[in-house]
């Protein structure tokens, strides 16, 4: 390939698979020139790259199937909540039931996944999973029941979707302590880092919350609902003193706030 410009080759490199690579790099071993030295390189270091997230993405999935065998099933469903924190807004719980033939690129935590590229890989989870769902517990009911049962009622009505949706569940996997929502329910300690179906439960969650939020934004504006998301930052805890409470902010959450709502 000698006869090829460096910018040639490295347009080559820059798209080859790891078969082509490996064909490119033996016939490029006696080139020299110092642009093909590094286009090789980058080349490597990006198949490398890939390689290591098609296993993590492949043990993500494998981590959940091996749970659902050792327990006689196959069908697993995923939940995981978002917004248990926030001052403002609803509680959010995610529920998934993936195809384990059919692997989503860049499925993980919510936390782990660029905000930019969230909508995106949450949309491939809403259209190619064989079931999904996200429900809600409001402020007030949040304020009510406490934060442990609001967890529950929302686990339990996102496994009531899905089995509603015509989906029999082997297996309900669940990230962090045990709830006892169901007696299938199986907990898993980072499980939004180790499971594909709660890592995709987590991102369908967080992708209509923080949308939900931005709504909520435009209603009681001054608040900075679309980029707080709800959560404590210094600039709304000073909207809460300078303008009081809204129907979105869960009192039991704001007791450092004495002034009344103003909505």
């Amino acid at each position: 390939m000698i006869d090829l410009t460096v910018p040639e080759i490295r347009r080559k490199l820059q798209t080859a698979s790891a078969e082509e690579f490996a064909v490119l790099e033996r016939s490029l071993v006696a080139d020299t020139r110092k642009g093909v030295r590094q286009a090789v390189e980058v080349a490597r270091r990006r198949l490398e790259a890939e390689a290591a997230e098609a296993a993590r993405l492949a043990g993500m999935y494998a981590f959940e199937r091996e749970l659902a065998a050792e327990r006689g099933g196959s069908v697993v469903l995923g939940l995981d909540e978002v917004g248990r924190g926030p001052l403002a807004g609803p509680l959010a719980v995610g529920g998934v039931v993936l195809d384990h033939a059919d692997v989503i690129a860049g499925l993980n935590d919510s936390k782990q996944v660029a905000p930019d590229d969230r909508a995106a890989v949450a949309a491939a989870v809403r259209e190619r999973a064989r079931a999904w769902t996200v429900q809600y517990v409001e402020p007030a009911d949040i304020d009510r029941m406490g934060m442990t049962a609001a967890l529950r009622e929302a686990f339990g009505r996102a496994i009531a979707a899905v089995e509603e949706a015509g989906v029999a569940v082997d297996v309900v996997l669940l990230d962090g302590n045990p709830l006892h929502v169901d007696e299938r329910e199986v907990n898993v300690v980072k499980g939004d880092a180790k499971c594909a179906s709660i890592a995709a439960a987590s991102l369908v969650a967080k992708v209509a919350r923080d949308a939900l939020m931005e709504e909520y934004d435009a209603q009681y504006p001054g608040y900075g609902f679309a980029s707080n998301k709800g959560y404590g930052s210094e600039g709304h805890m000073e909207a809460i003193r300078q303008k009081g409470l809204t129907p979105l902010h869960r009192r039991s959450f704001c007791t450092a706030f004495t002034q009344e709502s103003l909505f």
